[in-house]
Order: structure tokens, then sequence, then C-alpha cells
């Protein structure tokens, strides 16, 4: 086995690098090459969650006293750090989680923009001066810090979603636990360390690795927890959600997707099947806006079909950090199965396969843990493949008469992210739009994606609480007063 890395990696409480109290480590895989170990993780138990918020504690009245201004300009150099730091935290994204170097690029651009934003939100933290129907009252309102909060967040955006969940906390004067994906530990130390090195007082920014599960109840459970930003499942989601529910703790949930792109008979085939294409496969699928049904009319079902089909062969999976490759590994031996379940279901369902990714033949392939693109059509909209998140290279082709019919289809699943459509007519678009139930809408432009200053989220199953990123961030990250002064 290869070792690239300094072993142990360890939490941050109270600004210093330590080990949990169990002593007991996982090791962090590289998914391209699955006998190549890139570090420890120390694993922690509820009495490291314990001393983590203790700091954090500690360390919330000094900071919420630290004026806004000077709050973000802290973050802002954050910022300036992971831009310092681009090159090398790109390809430790790809090394860590498998997505090719492109992508993790474009991830760590992402979040250096989501940071800047954040902290430029140092100097706008307004409230607004209102009218009394009384004489002699000025009323007007601040945004205050919560406290303590939690930031939960998944493996597959590793950098980018800790960095705009942990900004925006931080600017509106919180304190923070963080509690990372046990896969991708050493994304999570970079993160770290780089608002460490921006300046960040002791215990303001705290990190806790492992299981989800136990750390997740220890931080529900403590009363100074005043909120939890999560990234995760749907399934995750709801348990934790239940159980601070029962104390009356703040939550945001984004989950899960099964996001749609409807394709009519008069949209630009071309490139509604590229769309199609990039958003099932790119970033091997795993991602919660990844494109993983395409609803199309049955005039143009064929042609589209010949064209995705054509579209998939030019997604050539391999090593990230290789020339030539457009889709990386899935991130561990436990998710590929879990793929691979999800594509044998699909098989049994009557669905007709036109391209089988699910066990590839290339010798290369076999070091690490992949799929290739993988397409099925003929999908009934109510079969478990069009309705379950499967998070791999797999889509799911529906056919549908008209419109209406299209929009029935891409609606009738639980989740609620993000879907798309691609027509030329306008009438057809802003009738989508008044219908799609979806938290993100596109038209002609494809299901992913996101920027810094606009706010990210879905409904139904895929989301609930404040939206995350833009200003709708402080929505979650704040609390409003409002004060009476009469004179």
């Amino acid at each position: 086995m290869t070792t690239t890395a300094t072993l142990p990696i360890l939490n941050h409480v109270g600004g210093a690098w330590v080990g949990s109290s169990s002593g007991e480590t996982i090791v962090d895989r590289n998914p391209a090459r699955s006998d190549e170990v890139l570090g420890e993780a120390t694993v922690s138990t509820p009495e490291d969650v314990r001393q983590a918020i203790d700091a954090a504690d500690a360390a919330f009245r000094e900071w919420r006293a630290t004026p806004a201004p000077q709050r973000g300009d802290i973050v802002r150099k954050a910022a300036d750090l992971m831009e310092r730091r681009r090159d090398e935290l790109a390809h430790l994204l790809t090394q860590e989680e498998g997505k090719v170097l492109a992508e993790s690029f474009a991830e760590v651009d992402r979040a250096i923009a989501n940071v800047r934003f954040a902290a430029g939100q140092g100097t706008r933290l307004t409230g607004e001066t209102i009218p009394s129907a009384q004489r002699g009252t000025f009323i007007y309102t601040v945004r205050e810090p919560l406290g303590v909060v939690a930031c939960i967040t998944p493996w597959n955006f590793p950098i980018a979603i800790p960095a705009w969940k942990i900004a925006p906390a931080l600017v509106a004067g919180n304190t923070v636990l963080f509690k990372p994906a046990s896969l991708t530990p050493l994304c999570a130390v970079q993160v770290v360390q780089c608002f460490i090195d921006g300046g960040l007082p002791d215990g303001v920014l705290n990190m806790v690795l492992g299981g989800g599960e136990t750390l997740s109840r220890a931080i529900t459970s403590d009363e100074r927890v005043k909120a939890i930003s999560f990234t995760g499942s749907s399934e995750v989601g709801r348990r934790l959600y239940a159980r601070a529910a029962e104390r009356l703790c703040k939550v945001q949930l984004e989950m899960g997707g099964k996001n749609a792109v409807i394709v009519m008979e008069d949209a630009d085939l071309e490139k509604a099947a590229d769309s199609v294409a990039t958003g099932a496969f790119g970033a091997t699928g795993q991602r919660c806006t990844a494109t993983s049904r395409a609803v199309v009319v049955r005039s143009v079902l064929a042609d589209f079909d010949r064209l995705l089909a054509k579209k998939a062969e030019g997604w050539r999976a391999g090593n990230g950090l290789d020339a030539g490759v457009r889709m990386g590994p899935i991130v561990d031996e436990t998710q590929l199965r879990k793929v691979r379940a999800k594509i044998d279901e699909g098989k049994r369902s009557g669905a007709k396969i036109v391209r089988d990714g699910s066990a590839p033949s290339r010798s290369d392939l076999r070091e690490g843990y992949f799929l290739e693109p993988t397409i099925f059509i003929d999908v009934d909209p109510r079969a478990a493949l069009a309705q379950e998140e499967i998070f791999g290279p797999v889509v799911s082709v529906i056919p549908a008469d008209d419109l209406a019919s299209a929009l029935a289809a891409a609606n009738a699943v639980g989740y609620g992210l993000s879907s798309s459509i691609y027509t030329s007519d306008l009438r057809t678009a802003f009738k989508y739009a008044d219908e799609s139930q979806a938290g993100m809408l596109h038209v002609n432009i494809p299901t992913l994606g996101g920027e810094a200053q606009v706010p990210f989220g879905g409904v139904k199953d895929s989301g609930f609480g404040d939206r995350e990123c833009g200003t709708a961030a402080f929505d979650f990250f704040s609390e409003q007063k409002v004060v009476y002064v009469g004179y």
C-alpha cells in the first residue's frame, strides 16, 4: 500500500489539532486506486463532540463582539488562501473524492466565490427602520448571531459545501462545530486550515471526524447547539430533524434529488442530449443536482435516444488525474455496491438497458471503484428506477405524449430539487416554470450548478428550512431582533 499523507488525520478543537478520545482511526483511500492509502482519520466519540462544543461555546462571546466587518475580513482572507492554494486543493480533491481534475478546479473556484460573497456581507448585515403607529417611538431591527451552530456536510462536494456553510455562519457571528463526511477528511482539514490561517481565533471553528449517526446524535442532543445545517440523504435528514425538533433547534436540510430534464419536440436535440449526458455522467452522477431522468416527447424520442447513447461514448472513465478522462470513480466500495444494486433492480423492472456500465471491462478500471455511463430507456415513471435516488452515472429516459404528461412525470417523485426543460417556445417555458415542482428551474440550461449570490435548495424531500448561499444563507444563521425606542 502507498501512503501519500501524514498519519493520522486529526480533529481541530479549541485551536489545536487533536486525536479522538477513542484512539481509533479509519483508512482514507484513493477511490481510483483502492490500494493507495491517503491517511488514517481519527474516529471521534460523543465526548469529543462535547469538547468541541465546549470550545465553541467559550469562544462565542468574544467572536460575537467582534464587529461584523472585521469578521468578514478574516473570512475574506480564507478565500484568498483558498485561491492561493487552488492547485493543491484541486489535486487533493481528485485524489480523495475521485472527480476529474477539471471538476475539482470548478469546485474549488465555487468555494472561493461563496466564501468571498459571504465575507462581503460583513459590511451588509443591515436591518431596517419601521414607522411606528405611536408618537415619539422609533423602531429598528438588527441581525443577531445564534450562538454555536453545527455544519454537517457530505463527501461529494467536500470543499464547496463546507465552505458555503461555514463562511456565512462565521460572518453572522456564530461559532461553528463542523462535522464533515468520514470519506473525505483530508479535504475537510484543508478547508479548516484556510480559515485558521486567515486569522480565526481559537475555538471559533472546530471540527470532529467520524461516523455520522453517532456524532449527529451528540450534536442534536446538546442544548448549546442553536442551529444545524445539514447536507446529505433525505433519510438521514429526516431523522436528524426529528431529534432536533424535540428541543426546537433551528434546522436547515439540503437533501437528495431525482432531477428531470424535459425535452420537447421543438428542442435543440443536440444541446438537450449533451445537457442530459453532462448532468447524468459528470461528477460520476454523484451530486444532488445530477440529471437522473430525461422525459422526452415521443415525436423526438428515437432521435434523442440515439444522440444520448452517442454522447455517452465520449465519457471515458478513469483516474481523474489522467489526461482524456471525463468521469472519475465512485467514492468507495459501499457506494459502488449500492449503485450496482440499483442498476440490477432496473434490469429486473422491465426497462430496456441500452448501455450497461455496471461492470467495466477495461483492466485499468479494476484498480478502483469504477462504473461507466448507464442508460435505460422506455422507463415507467412509477418504477423505482425513476423514483429513487441512485447517485451514480445512471439515467432513465421516460416517454411522454405532450407537455402536460411530461410535467406530470417530472413532478411524480418525492424529490423537488432541480429540473430543466429544452424548448424553443416561450409559452411552454413559462408554463413549465409555473407548474414544475422543484426549487431550482432551468430553461435550455442543465440541472447542475449554482452561483454564490443565488439561493440554493429544493422542496418536498429535497429541502427544508431557509435556503443556502446568497443572502438567504444569513436568514438561517442569524436571528432578527426588533428594538422599540420611546423618545
